[in-house]
């Protein structure tokens, strides 16, 4: 998978994306009160739930917090997890402190898991057809940020790109 920034179709949005539209305007670690807008392990349910049954935030969109954790373009942290990509919003089956909009979980392009989904945006980053990321997201940075060299912290070994 490349970056294009400038690319207008369908994609995962960056997590700075995912943000602003989870918090539909708002300011804080979410936009309601959880049992609202949100299923966690508190509400005892025994897997994802139909959307749409909490409510929305001042964007329209429900259950950007809960129900399942969302996708996201940007890599969780190159240096230690390769190409491991974001994870946002928290899941049905997690605490409820895990559902607000700073918890951050990654796992592999690749991994199946029972309370993962995502949401596609639409729409360019950026109109620089050169340029290398967008919004905090950058291929270059990221790859120097894995190519650390020694010395490193004690138990501590970074992935390396091919």
């Amino acid at each position: 998978m490349r970056w294009k920034p400038a690319a207008d179709g369908y994609r995962l949005p960056t997590e700075a994306e995912w943000v602003h539209a989870s918090l539909g305007g708002d300011t804080g670690a979410r936009h309601g009160l959880l049992a609202d807008i949100a299923w966690a392990a508190a509400d005892g349910v025994s897997g994802p739930q139909p959307v749409g049954r909490k409510a929305a935030n001042s964007y329209g969109l429900v259950d950007t917090l809960g129900n399942v954790w969302e996708w996201c373009w940007d890599r969780l942290d190159p240096a230690r997890y390769a190409d491991y990509r974001l994870l946002k919003g928290g899941g049905w089956a997690d605490p409820v402190w895990s559902c607000r909009v700073g918890v951050r979980r990654g796992n592999a392009p690749n991994a199946i898991i029972e309370d993962v989904g995502f949401r596609v945006v639409t729409g360019a980053v950026m109109a620089d057809h050169t340029a290398d990321g967008g919004q905090g997201w950058s291929e270059r940075e990221d790859r120097a940020r894995a190519s650390i060299s020694p010395p490193l912290p004690a138990g501590w070994t970074p992935l390396q790109f091919d």
